[in-house]
């Protein structure tokens, strides 16, 4: 017995050392507690003073994991999970009270209420948008003239990209890592004219106002977590190093950041990258007038920089889901979500994922959202046939916060779980993305627990936690989402 011990031992010092060497975390199939343990040391312990950027590009940036940036303010990687987790439940709470109340939503796929407050020069429009930001990655951008460098949150359900912008109003800025930007410095730097640049001012928005004084298109954004930016409307370059090229993108220029609760100091802003749509939107997307978009999300313990890229990906192809068009929200990313199995278990249909529902879309991909969801009555036979179909590992009886399917982890055993199988539009190999191991449960306090959650809702939702280290290439030309499994 202590000889085996030995051996068991000296093999997962071996398979630690040769996922770290070899780089096998991208593969997410892996639950061996060794590796789990050291990859949370490292990623805990990273100087994020070492985090590279290299050149990119045109159209490209780099992205990260936003607990790079914030796992300094606790104790271990649970506690910073678990506040991940948080956030990422008040952002699927939001996401719900859109898709439910849609004659509350704006053109943009935001919520609106009115503003009664008396408005000045310099002052907020009529109406204040509510969006989504609880996002969990980060790009590196390059604005202006003096090249200054931020880094900024990435969303796929926001449309506006905004940097902090000097000069503020007294005490409205919050202190940064990195330099403000400066407008006044910057000689490519021109303000809106949203007289004569009418279409420029998405007045019909929630949000927007084009005023009189100065003809200023300035813009209130509220978000959920009771965060808010108040600016203008601009417009500046952003730069790509490796070949040296400049593109023009209309912003937000914030200059009030701190009238609601205050942002972290890591991040210069946020960058809205929602679906394109061909008229008008300042997403990424849209400005850039992409119908490509290819991101490969960093892993759960990644420290490297990942990318995103518009008009070409880097991925394959090969297997791909229908991005489907939805009216009342233009910027969301809506696929049609048909069957799934676990392992080689169908589950049946249920009414809350036909296509007779008045989404047409069923599923929602939001990178945003940590877990993915179920409509309640569907979570309930997933989960059901998932226990069924795990084998020889003992399930605690106790739910652990928000998940109600976990397992005893056992150092000296790696588990094998279930695989789930999801196709899209129709039952084939090209409409399959299957999800195992490390996306099929997260690891916390101890426990494997399955990585979906129920929701309220009749539409499911497709989370970050599910997609990543998969090559996404979002094509709104072809109207289709494609998965590269294990690209990055």
């Amino acid at each position: 017995m202590e000889k085996f011990l030995h051996i068991h031992l000296l093999i997962s010092i071996i398979f630690s050392i040769l996922i770290v060497v070899l780089g096998y975390e991208k593969s997410f199939s892996f639950l061996n507690s060794s590796y789990i343990k050291d990859a949370r040391e490292r990623f805990m312990s990273f100087d994020t003073t070492n985090l590279l950027d290299p050149p990119r590009p045109s159209y490209t940036f780099s992205i990260y994991n936003r607990a790079l940036f914030e796992k300094s303010k606790f104790k271990d990687y649970d506690s910073l999970l678990e506040s991940k987790l948080a956030r990422s439940q008040a952002r699927a709470n939001h996401f719900a009270s859109i898709l439910e109340n849609g004659n509350s939503i704006g053109a943009n796929g935001t919520q609106t209420r009115p503003h009664e407050s008396k408005r000045e020069k310099g002052e907020v429009p009529k109406k204040t948008s509510v969006h989504l930001v609880e996002s969990e990655y980060v790009a590196t951008f390059t604005i202006g003239s003096e090249e200054t460098k931020s880094f900024l949150l990435i969303d796929t359900g926001s449309d506006l990209v905004w940097w902090q912008c000097k000069p503020c109003r007294p005490n409205k800025c919050y202190s940064q890592n990195n330099p403000i930007y400066d407008s006044t410095k910057s000689r490519t730097y021109r303000q809106l004219d949203c007289i004569v640049e009418t279409s420029s001012c998405h007045v019909e928005s929630g949000g927007y106002q084009c005023t009189v004084f100065g003809n200023e298109c300035l813009y209130d954004y509220k978000y959920v977590d009771g965060s808010m930016t108040k600016g203008w409307i601009a417009e500046d370059v952003i730069t790509f190093y490796l070949d040296l090229s400049r593109v023009r993108i209309l912003f937000g220029c914030g200059i009030d950041q701190m009238s609601g609760r205050q942002f972290n100091g890591e991040y210069s802003g946020i960058a809205g990258i929602g679906r394109r749509v061909l008229k008008g939107g300042y997403s990424l997307p849209s400005q850039l007038e992409a119908d490509i978009m290819a991101m490969c999300l960093p892993g759960t313990y990644s420290m490297k920089a990942s990318t995103i890229s518009f008009h070409t990906t880097p991925f394959k192809k090969t297997t791909s889901a229908r991005l489907v068009p939805i009216s009342e929200f233009p910027n969301f990313y809506f696929v049609n979500l048909y069957k799934i199995f676990i392992n080689d278990k169908e589950l049946p249909s249920f009414p809350s994922l036909s296509r007779n529902h008045d989404m047409n879309g069923d599923c929602i991909v939001d990178t945003g959202t940590i877990m993915s969801r179920f409509p309640r009555d569907y979570y309930i036979v997933f989960r059901d046939t998932f226990r069924k179909e795990v084998q020889g590992i003992p399930m605690v009886e106790a739910p652990l916060g928000a998940f109600d399917t976990c397992y005893i982890e056992d150092p000296g055993v790696v588990p094998t779980f279930p695989v789930v199988k999801m196709y899209f539009a129709h039952q084939s190999p090209d409409n399959l993305l299957l999800l195992q191991q490390l996306r099929v449960v997260v690891h916390i306090r101890g426990l494997f627990c399955l990585a979906f959650l129920p929701w309220d809702l009749n539409v499911a939702m497709l989370g970050n936690h599910q997609l990543q280290g998969i090559g996404l290439t979002f094509d709104t030309g072809t109207n289709t989402l494609s998965f590269d499994l294990d690209a990055c």
